[in-house]
């Protein structure tokens, strides 16, 4: 069996020679391919969102769409079309962006909601349907998409219902001064993300989504994710909490982190780490708290400290 604390390094680090300073951010990436979940990069312009993705792919030797989201743009352009052969008289599927493993779906929030829409089916069901013909994507798939969270003129929300098959929204902030300086000379005559080899392979990629499925996780561990899932759904400043596709995902990734970190077995520090990143979007603010200019991550760390953590004996019982 594959070992995914050593897939995960040697990821992490060949991404890292590219994203400088954002050990944590690529590794929640990481956290994400393993989940066989997709990500929202929710941050300003420049501070590297694309790179990330292109940085991932060519890490896994894997191929790489680019989607760059405008108002006039057509679900067709995401999903494909079907074109008239004269020649054969029959239609032919002509694949979309949508039909890579790694797809950056950049500024997703300045397509029109028709066009986010073509992204739903993508996302849960993987695969795209056109004139009534059903295509699979490619596997691993990954979306990672973008939107700049200050630029609201000629932008469109993402509906509850496309924020909630989000895995994690995460976000890259500004470098620190001595990383800014490294990326400067890093990019002194090329950028680096030209260099970059694969360093695992796809297949590889399939077998650790597998092997993290086999991580343990306690019934304390498995009823702390709940209880953190029904707090949002609770309390007095939320006014649509997360789904069990919440419940899900922490479960998921919580075994995902456990095994980047050499583990066997889950613990509550793996749900507390992931938590914010899971939870967060998927709760709607009320309109009482939004106007005292509460935020979810404020909630979610409220949570966090609210609900007993179990006792570490409990985990280990049974791993």
């Amino acid at each position: 069996m594959i070992n995914v604390q050593d897939f995960s390094r040697k990821l992490v680090a060949n991404v890292e020679r590219v994203i400088v300073g954002k050990s944590a951010v690529v590794q929640l990436a990481v956290v994400g391919l393993l989940s066989r979940g997709h990500l929202l990069i929710e941050d300003v312009p420049g501070v590297g969102k694309t790179m990330l993705a292109r940085s991932l792919a060519r890490s896994l030797g894997s191929t790489f769409g680019r989607i760059q989201f405008t108002p006039d743009m057509l679900p067709s352009d995401v999903t494909g079309v079907s074109i008239y052969n004269q020649a054969s008289r029959e239609f032919e599927y002509q694949p979309g962006p949508i039909m890579s493993q790694i797809v950056l779906a950049d500024e997703i929030n300045r397509a029109t909601p028709k066009t986010q829409s073509a992204l739903l089916e993508a996302m849960e069901e993987r695969q795209v349907t056109v004139d009534g013909v059903s295509h699979p994507l490619p596997e691993p798939f990954m979306i990672l998409a973008t939107q700049n969270p200050i630029e609201y003129e000629g932008t469109y929300s993402l509906p509850e219902a496309q924020l909630d098959r989000f895995l994690m929204r995460i976000n890259l902030g500004y470098p620190a001064l001595q990383d800014e300086i490294e990326v400067l000379d890093r990019q002194q005559f090329h950028h680096p993300v030209e260099d970059l080899v694969p360093v695992v392979s796809a297949e590889e990629l399939l077998e650790a989504q597998e092997a993290i499925k086999q991580i343990y996780v306690a019934p304390a561990v498995k009823e702390y994710i709940v209880r953190l899932v029904q707090k949002t759904r609770q309390h007095n400043d939320v006014f649509l909490g997360a789904s069990p596709r919440g419940s899900l995902t922490l479960y998921r990734t919580a075994q995902a982190r456990a095994a980047m970190e050499g583990r066997d077995y889950a613990l509550p520090d793996d749900v507390k780490f992931i938590a914010p990143f899971v939870l967060a979007h998927r709760m709607i603010i009320s309109p009482s708290a939004r106007l005292r200019n509460v935020q979810a991550q404020q909630i979610v760390a409220t949570m966090l400290e609210q609900v007993p953590v179990p006792e570490p004996e409990l985990e280990k019982l049974g791993a």
